[in-house]
């Protein structure tokens, strides 16, 4: 069959050209879509069923006699019991006020990373000096995994928290599988040693934490009444459903999780709880079986059990860096996947000029033009929603 493109007209011709460059468009984005949209999609379907189900049975509830125990097992290899206090001669005192305690789980060999943060968003003193507040931040780890090297490392592990005095280490072998092990380790310091900080966040040793606009936001929270209560928030993932792939990471067998979609829970790069909900937390973890070893999803299971439910912030990352530009930067909170460039983004996302750029009408008009650019195209994988350009 033969076109006659002269009797089709230039309107046509154009809606043709249109359709042709979508399709296109699609088809080079498939697979990316099928991952992050039509997986999406198809795990609410399970979302308003699996929030019937209770999460309390037999799997997850430890008995009453032994509740306790799980968190007894690792003895601290390396700790700082005083880290919180500001030396006021009794706790609550002006001196030992906390605005946030930043747990950043990090692995034993992970030296570089840890040192980058420590020169830049994790610069207590910056923040104090800059931002006239107290942050904590110290390092969430285990023992290295490998037998022969467990010993060097431990050495190099003890010269450098004597040089910081930064590192909260507990006996259990630092693997992915015990991620659960490491986020109870954080939320059991914080209830011992650091009950004064309104804030506790957790974070990988990858992410980017833009801490003036953190520190901005939780105090904002503070002067609103009431003063960061029931507040769970980050990147959330909505009825999520477990991956049954063997070969997957993050695969999770029946066995362990039976039901078809995960409570809602927020991605494990980095999130805040306020203090009362890092209460609730712990409590959970000493009713909870930790066995599922997706720290993140045990969380959700945590929170749950405690009627928590997470809060989704536009600029909280999920599992892909932020795009580089300064109308991003000015409402970033945090980005993952920074291993490598932490110094460069510190000193390009704390430039003076990025406040500037933003400023007055034609510069809001033009940041959150960028903004709808960089993160509402069909086929994007940045970290943030494309509502959060205009938010």
């Amino acid at each position: 069959m033969f076109i006659n493109f002269r009797r089709i007209h230039k309107c046509q011709c154009m809606q043709l050209l249109t359709t042709g460059l979508l399709l296109s468009a699609a088809m080079m984005c498939w697979e990316t879509l099928d991952h992050h949209v039509v997986s999406h999609v198809r795990a609410n379907m399970y979302r308003y069923l699996v929030n019937s189900y209770d999460f309390l049975n037999s799997s997850y509830v430890i008995r009453t006699e032994s509740a306790g125990g799980a968190l007894a097992n690792y003895p601290y290899l390396i700790n700082h019991p005083d880290k919180c206090r500001g030396g006021g001669a009794q706790a609550g005192s002006a001196s030992d006020r906390v605005l946030l305690l930043l747990f950043v789980k990090s692995s034993p060999e992970n030296f570089d990373r840890r040192q980058a943060i420590r020169d830049t968003w994790g610069n207590e003193s910056f923040v104090w000096s800059e931002l006239g507040t107290s942050v904590k931040i110290v390092f969430a780890l285990g023992v290295h995994p490998h037998v022969g090297q467990r010993a060097g490392v431990q050495r190099a592990l003890l010269q450098e928290d004597h040089a910081y005095k930064d590192l909260i280490q507990q006996n259990f072998v630092d693997t992915f599988h015990n991620l659960t092990v490491k986020l109870v380790l954080q939320f059991q310091w914080s209830h011992t040693f650091c009950r004064q900080a309104s804030f506790l966040m957790s974070a990988d040793d990858d992410i980017f934490v833009h801490m003036p606009n953190l520190v901005t936001y939780l105090r904002q929270l503070l002067s609103r009444p009431p003063a960061a209560k029931d507040l769970w928030v980050g990147h959330v993932h909505r009825g999520a459903p477990p991956v049954r792939r063997k070969a997957n990471k993050y695969h999770v067998p029946v066995e362990l999780y039976p039901w078809p979609s995960y409570p809602d829970y927020t991605a494990g790069a980095g999130y805040v709880v306020s203090r009362d909900v890092a209460a609730k937390i712990y409590q959970a973890t000493l009713l909870l079986n930790s066995s599922i070893y997706i720290d993140d999803v045990f969380m959700g299971i945590c929170a749950k059990t405690m009627g928590v439910a997470p809060q989704e912030h536009g600029y909280f990352s999920g599992e892909a860096k932020a795009p580089y530009h300064p109308c991003i930067y000015d409402r970033m909170i945090t980005s993952h996947g920074h291993a490598a460039d932490v110094r460069l983004l510190w000193k390009a996302a704390t430039d003076p000029a990025v406040r500037r750029r933003s400023r007055g009408l034609l510069g809001s008009l033009y940041c959150t033009a960028v903004r709808a650019m960089l993160l509402c195209l069909p086929c994007s994988t940045n970290t943030y929603s494309c509502w959060a350009a205009f938010t």
